[in-house]
Parts: C-alpha cells; structure tokens; sequence
C-alpha cells in the first residue's frame, strides 16, 4: 500500500474579512496553513494514505492546529508536541491591482528550535512510499535547515522517492546561510522537483530571460528552464514549473510545463478571473501532481490533473484545498463553465 509523508510548518494564518486592509477593522479570520500541511491535505483529499511530520506547541492552539489536521483525514501520530509557539503568518488579500501581501510572525516557533535528534525518521518513513518537502523549511532556522537535510537523505536510504517544492521566501532566508548554499545540497537527494522561475533562479541559481512582470510568459523559455535545471541536478526524474500570468490580483493565467527528462509537456491554459484566494495554489499544484503520477496513465495526465487541481484552489478561501478527485477530473475534462450542479 502506498503511503505519503510531508514534513514542515503549519502556522495560524489571520487575515481580515473580505478585501479590507490589515486592521482596518478590528477583526481576523483565523485558520490553519503551510506548504506541506497544504499538501498533505491536498493528498487526503484526493484519497491517499498521507502522515504529516512537524513540532507544535502542546497547547490549545496546537491542540486545535492538529484538530484541523485530523478532520481533512491526515494521520498527526509522528507530529512532535514541544516549543513555546505556533508560527503565524498575517494575509492582507490584494484586489484588481494592490497585491496581496504577507507578514511574517514564526521567528522562535517551535519547528525553528526543534533539532535533527527531535524526530525518529526511521519511525517517519517505515511503510512509507513518497516523502515531499519544501524550500521554505529550510529557510526557517538553521537547525530547520539540518532536519530537512537529515530527512531527505534518510528518505533516499530508505528507497523513498522525495519530492520537493523549492519555494523560495526571501522574507526567510535571516539565519546566514543562503538559499542556494542550502537548496543546492538538499536537491541532490530529490527525485521530483516543483516550483516557479523566481525558485529555480533564487533557490538554485539557474535562470533563463523571462519577463514575469507584462503578464505574458513565452512558454519555450519554461521548457528551456527545465532542462537547465535537470543538467544540474541529474539526479532528478522530474521537474515541473508553473506557469502565472498575473494581468492583476484578481485575474491570472496558470498553466505549467513538465519535464521528464525524454519530453517537455506543456498542459492547457486556464483563464481565472474573479480570484478568491491564490495562496496555496501552488501546493494544491503539488498535490495533484503527486497523485497523478502515482495514479493516472503518464506524465501529461498528472501535468493535466495537477494544473485543474491547482485552478480550482484559486476559487476555495484560507490555505487548504478541499478538492476532490470528481472536480479535478470534471475540470480537467473540460467542465469549466462553473453551471450549477442539480
């Protein structure tokens, strides 16, 4: 039976209501989210037996963090309760042309001062098939970074294929090391990797000439990027780079391009207009990509899935995609006309 494993950060997210400001009333929104934990409820979500690793805090914001975890079917068994604090992150949500913009408060949290001997990744990865984690653990604190390294090399002693999704946060990356000094060991040990153009160049320092600010990306420029990225690192089967054309904060493009190192897939492209909520929609993208390759014929279907899966995150509030096989598979069929279902 295939298991799945991620490990990272799961953070109180507090946002205002609606399109308001920060604080421009008195009122937050509180949920759950992170990168991995967004992931492994994609992989709940889509059916898949999924445990997700981390440090929380043994107190009733833990107690309700691992809750949320539980309700989306996530096994939390391996998650390790210590530290003082549950990391938060502050959303303020853009609209038409103001950006969403996102303020960090996880300086101190309990994953940042958890060490290498905290977790028993021999425990982790018994029975496991697919570990999957982030850039953005590693760039939380140093110690962080050792237990991302000391994962993925136990994963690949193990025989477990890695996932990675290089996730640069420049808003992180405080402790003195650089991302590509951390990013650049951490890879070697990955079988599929996931990210954008500003990952590739700021996390591996690998660029080709593309201009993400017009709003229209030539997509042989992405494909090129890929294979930069695949002679660097041939351990790598796979990588796969989304592709946001941002006309605004309401009104993207989002398609993506594959490479398996035989063939350069390109998916289609979704129009996404009237935007709810981008942020983890590229986890959700990670998800889907996980499942596909592990579950539907080839490498174009998962692209496919991954794409759909990730468009329909665009229209679901907070970080979690609460999505289902059924809706990925009407979206990625052709049902995008969003007509009321009877």
């Amino acid at each position: 039976m295939q298991r799945f494993v991620t490990f990272g950060e799961i953070m109180l997210r507090l946002r205002p209501p609606g399109a308001e400001r920060l604080l421009q009333s008195p009122l937050l929104e509180a949920t759950f989210g992170g990168g991995e934990a967004n992931v492994a409820v994609g992989l709940a979500r889509l059916g898949l037996d999924v445990a997700y690793v981390s440090v929380i805090p043994d107190n009733a914001v833990g107690d309700a963090c691992i809750a949320e975890l539980r309700k989306q079917g996530i096994d939390t068994s391996l998650i390790v309760r210590k530290g003082e604090r549950l990391g938060i992150y502050f959303l303020e949500p853009g609209a038409n042309q103001r950006p969403s913009k996102i303020i960090y408060d996880r300086s101190h949290s309990a994953i940042s001062e958890a060490s290498p001997k905290d977790i028993g990744w021999d425990k982790v990865f018994e029975g496991a098939t697919w570990f999957h984690i982030t850039g953005i653990t590693p760039a939380i604190s140093l110690s962080a970074s050792e237990l991302s390294l000391e994962a993925v090399k136990k994963a690949q002693e193990k025989g477990v294929t890695v996932s990675c999704d290089l996730n640069f946060r420049k808003k992180l990356w405080k402790y003195g090391k650089a991302a590509q000094e951390i990013m650049g060991d951490l890879v070697k040990y990955v079988d599929v990797a996931v990210g954008n153009e500003e990952d590739c160049q700021k996390s591996l320092g690998i660029a080709v000439d593309v201009d993400v600010e017009s709003g229209r990306l030539e997509a042989e420029k992405y494909g090129e990027l890929t294979g930069k990225v695949l002679e660097r690192f041939p351990n790598l089967k796979k990588i796969a780079i989304t592709m946001r054309e941002s006309y605004s904060a309401d009104h993207n493009g989002w398609s993506a391009v594959l490479n398996n190192g035989s063939e350069i897939l390109f998916s289609r492209k979704y129009d996404i207009r009237d935007i709810i909520d981008r942020v983890g929609t590229g986890d959700t993208f990670a998800a889907g990509l996980i499942y596909g390759i592990n579950h539907l014929g080839g490498d174009q279907a998962a692209l496919e899935f991954a794409v759909a899966a990730s468009c329909l995150k665009h229209s679901i509030p907070g970080d979690l995609p609460l999505i289902s096989v059924k809706e990925v598979e009407g979206l990625a069929g052709g049902e995008v006309s969003g007509r009321v279902q009877r």
